[in-house]
Parts: C-alpha cells; sequence; structure tokens
C-alpha cells in the first residue's frame, strides 16, 4: 500500500533537491534517479525549461510528490523502482525529474520533484484536483502490480469506533470460526488430522463422514455456540465445504513434509506422563523378598490413591476428558483474544500516531511556505498520512476521542486474557494429574502391559500385511 501527497514549489528548488538527494538518507545516494537532468544541475535544467513561460499568477516553479508505504511492505530497491514506474506514467516523459527513496525512517517513502514546465513547448504544468486523484490511481495501479495492498475507494468516509466495533462483534463469531478452520487446516496432515485439531479446539463437529450415509455438510459448533453452522457457500463461504477441506489438506501434503507440531508436543506430553511406581522388574528386589514386599505396598498404596479419585476408571477417564475439553476450549478462546488485541493494538497504535502527528498536518495546512515546511517536518508529515490512511483502510474514521475508549478495551482484553490463561493452565495441569492417576492405576492392574502387547501385535500383523501385498 501506498499513500501520495503533492504539493508546488515556489521559490526553494536548490534547496528541495539538496534535501531530497541527501546521501545519509538515500543509502549513499544509490537510490537516486533523474531524468532529462542530472541531480547535481536539476536547479539549473528547471530554468532552462521555465524561462519560455509566461508565470501570470502561477509562479510555481516545480512540485514535489511524496509517496509513502506501510512499514515492511517493501524493499528500497522496490520502491525506488515503483516510484520511477509511477513518474513516467504520470508525467508522459514531458517534464524533467529527480527522484529519491528515503530509507532513514520506519515508512520507506519516494521523493519526487518534477519542474512545472514540459520541455518541448515550454508550457506550465496546471496544477488541479483531477490530477491529483490520477496520480492516486496510478500509484494504486502501480501496487497491484507488485503485489502490494491498497486502499480500497469507498463512498463513505469511515465509520466511528463504536460504529465499527459494533459491527465487528456481529460478524467476529464467523469470522473466528473460519480463521480456527484456517489454522487445523494450514497444519493439518490428513482429513482426520484435521477433525483432531478442530476438536481440540473446542469445536464439535458432525457431517464429517465422507462415505455413502455422509450428510450433505459438514458443520462445527463452537464453545458456547447454540447452533451448529453449515461449511456451505452460503454460511462459510466456498472454501469451507467438505469437499474443498479435503482438497485444500490434499494439495498442501504433497508439498509438506510431516512435522510434530507444537500442540502435539502438549498432547504427547500430556500422555506420556512420569512413572511414579517402583520397577520391581529390578535385579535388586529378586535377591531380596524385604525389599520386595516394601515395593509392592508403596506401589498398592500410589495405585490406591490414584483409585480414590473416581470411583472406578470410567469415571476416571471422563473426568480426563473432560478436563481436556475445558483447555481445549480455553485454548481456542486464548486464540480469539490475541487475534482481536492484535488488531485493537494496530488501531491503538496508529490513531496515538495520528495524534501526535495531527498538529503538524495542521501547521502544513496553513503554511505559506509549504515546501521548506514540508522539508522541516518531513517525518511528521509522513507518519500522519500512514496512520490516517492506515485508519481508512481498516474502515475507521480517524478522531482522537476514540483513543481513551480504544485504551479501555484494550486493557479489558489484556485482563481477559490473564484470566482465560489462568483457566487453561490450570485444566492442563488437572488433566495430567488425572492422567498420571489413571496410568498408575492402569499399570499396577497390568493393563498397560496388556494393552502394549495387543499394539504390537496390531503392528506385526500390519507390517506383514504389507509386505505379502508387496509380493
Amino acid at each position: 500500500m501506498a499513500y501520495t501527497r503533492i504539493h508546488a514549489i515556489k521559490s526553494t528548488v536548490g534547496k528541495s533537491i539538496d534535501y531530497i538527494c541527501n546521501p545519509e538518507k538515500t543509502d549513499n545516494m544509490r537510490l537516486v534517479s533523474s531524468y532529462s537532468c542530472s541531480p547535481g544541475s536539476a536547479e539549473y535544467d528547471f530554468r532552462f525549461a521555465l524561462a519560455g513561460t509566461r508565470y501570470g499568477e502561477n509562479k510555481n516553479l516545480a512540485y514535489h510528490i511524496v509517496q509513502s508505504f506501510a512499514p515492511g511492505e517493501v524493499s528500497a530497491e522496490e520502491a525506488h523502482q515503483i516510484g520511477m514506474e509511477l513518474a513516467d506514467k504520470f508525467l508522459k516523459g514531458n517534464y524533467s525529474y529527480v527522484i529519491a527513496t528515503h530509507t532513514d525512517k520506519a515508512s520507506i517513502h519516494n521523493h519526487l520533484i518534477y519542474c512545472a514546465a514540459d520541455n518541448v513547448q515550454h508550457k506550465k504544468y496546471e496544477e488541479c484536483t483531477k490530477n491529483y486523484y490520477a496520480l492516486r490511481r496510478l500509484s494504486d495501479e502501480l501496487c497491484k502490480e507488485h503485489n502490494l495492498s491498497i486502499i480500497a475507494p469507498t463512498k463513505n468516509k469511515g465509520k466511528s469506533y463504536k460504529e465499527w466495533k459494533e459491527i465487528r462483534a456481529k460478524n467476529s463469531w464467523k469470522e473466528r470460526m473460519r480463521q480456527d478452520i484456517d489454522e487445523a487446516i494450514e497444519t493439518a496432515v490428513s482429513y482426520e488430522d484435521f477433525l483432531t485439531q478442530i476438536r481440540e479446539k473446542g469445536y464439535e463437529v458432525k457431517g464429517e463422514k465422507t462415505d455413502g450415509e455422509a450428510l450433505k455438510y459438514i458443520s462445527f459448533r463452537a464453545p458456547g455456540q447454540q447452533r451448529f453452522v453449515r461449511g456451505s457457500v452460503r454460511s462459510l463461504g466456498e472454501k469451507y465445504t467438505r469437499d474443498n477441506i479435503i482438497q485444500q489438506i490434499s494439495e498442501k501434503k504433497k508439498a509438506k513434509v510431516k512435522t510434530v507440531r507444537p500442540h502435539q508436543q502438549d498432547i504427547l506430553k500430556r500422555t506420556a506422563p512420569k512413572k511414579t511406581l517402583i520397577d520391581t522388574s529390578e535385579e535388586k528386589f529378586r535377591k531380596s523378598p524385604g525389599l520386595k514386599h516394601w515395593a509392592d505396598i508403596q506401589n498398592l498404596k500410589t495405585a490406591a490413591a490414584s483409585y480414590a479419585v473416581a470411583g472406578n476408571l470410567t469415571e476416571l477417564k471422563e473426568k480426563i476428558e473432560a478436563k481436556n475439553k475445558e483447555a481445549a476450549a480455553s485454548r481456542s478462546e486464548l486464540a480469539a483474544i490475541g487475534r482481536e488485541l492484535k488488531e485493537l493494538k494496530e488501531i491503538q497504535h496508529y490513531l496515538l500516531q495520528y495524534k501526535e502527528t495531527a498538529p503538524y498536518r495542521q501547521a502544513y495546512n496553513n503554511s505559506r511556505d509549504k515546501e521548506t515546511y514540508a522539508m522541516k517536518h518531513d517525518e511528521q508529515l509522513t507518519l500522519f498520512d500512514g496512520a490516517r490512511n492506515m485508519l481508512k483502510k481498516k474502515g475507521i474514521r480517524p478522531n482522537i476521542s476514540e483513543l481513551k475508549q480504544v485504551n479501555k478495551d484494550v486493557s479489558e482484553l489484556e485482563k481477559r486474557e490473564a484470566e482465560i490463561e489462568k483457566k487453561y493452565d490450570s485444566a492442563m495441569k488437572d488433566a495430567k494429574d488425572l492422567e498420571q492417576k489413571y496410568h498408575n492405576v492402569t499399570e499396577y492392574l497390568g493393563y498397560d502391559k496388556e494393552q502394549k502387547t495387543h499394539e504390537r501385535e496390531i503392528s506385526s500383523r500390519d507390517r506383514k500385511n504389507k509386505t505379502s501385498h508387496v509380493l
């Protein structure tokens, strides 16, 4: 995304060109270019073109365009290239110009100074609103060509923060659902893995089957939501139908190598609890019946204490499942709060930036010598333009008085985030403790050994089946 401003130069062409060509701002003048003049003699080249004109009421000697880019969106070299393309399309080879790209601020920006008279007929450039809008349109077109974002045109002047928040609240639950599904698709290695991940986020899923008895639509229900939402073109969008989810995972799978994700590492840690029973198979226990008897008593006490948590193993498993669901719901809520906080903090940042730089913009508007003022306060004017346009891009009307409410909303969200983090940590700890107790009981009763033996038999049978299939 790039935003532009333009003003006339009435008496300081030489100083203005020296300012934009400053080696400290342009990587030792590596990011300086010119057309039909040289940066060192541009002031005299401009005078030659202006000599054949009649000044009349138009006292302008040159025009100064500033084209600024969002921080981090473009490299200095690409910004310079875009600036030259803009100059060539806007001026059509009729006017001499010098262009310089400044890299000394967070926002990379171009300075373009061009002569107010053309090089052939020496006619004065007619400054008008129509030409400025043409400049903005060309800048947007170039941003599209270079895959940069633009500020979409709109008939309204944006909404107040209160209006923006109310509209966002109505639609945010559906957007959060899309984002959660997108995250699961991005990290899933199979359709089954996707279903596991979306359920771990606290969602209920129905219609997930793909066989002949499958429902027409896959549907999702977020934690605390009353109704299921269909993964259909009408409800969530074409991207979220069952077939398209499967297709996205399949296409991604071809290009990605399976890895263990952070959330899977958490699960592995929880499902592999530290062994607390004493291993009595060691030689020292075989040689000492007394030591073996002591260890058996200790193991019985550990297993009994673990078993006492619930009336039976089924109830204990249900408690574990409930805690895991509670943790998954908290994790999903934390992700939603994180996204909301990120957006609000960005709005907070731009409103504060707008507040601090608005006086400079007002002073610039009131200044008789705009070029001199712009050179002196280039940074503040660039930051003002950036803040105003970023708020406009988000659909918010810049208003300093809104900052107090935004600060309050951010503070409340941060408190909510801290509360949910505690709830999540508590649920994770409880689930881990319950799993340890379940592990103690099943190991003492020999269930773990039976399960491992059963798993080895299945694995061995599968390997034999694969071998025979190959043969």
